[in-house]
């Protein structure tokens, strides 16, 4: 059994046990997470899904802890003018378990 859950604004598609990156979210390593926003639930008895969301359908998940993603370089240039810029980045992220996928 699967589920497509939107999670900060994103889709993922996830199933029990899974570990997945997501962006930033505000709580402590081992903090219970609930998602009512599933969108599509998708298992051995068939396909359900929601407009948009399948009701009483829900997803808890567990902060595991927060990362950094890959540096990503940002090079300006403009030819011939002396113009060149340099700017690193880093995107944190975090990683959550899923726990169960409730129907």
């Amino acid at each position: 059994m699967y589920a497509l859950v939107e999670i900060l604004g994103k889709q993922y598609k996830v199933v029990e046990g899974d570990t997945i990156q997501v962006d930033l979210v505000n709580q402590e390593a081992g903090a219970k997470l609930e998602y009512n926003s599933v969108l599509a639930l998708v298992g051995e008895d068939g396909a359900k899904f929601g407009a948009p969301y399948v009701d009483g359908a829900k997803v808890v998940a567990t902060v595991v802890e927060d990362i950094k993603g890959e540096k990503i370089k940002v090079y300006k240039f403009h030819r011939r003018k002396g113009y060149r810029r340099t700017q690193g980045h880093r995107e944190k992220y975090s990683l959550i378990k899923i726990e169960q996928i409730a129907k």
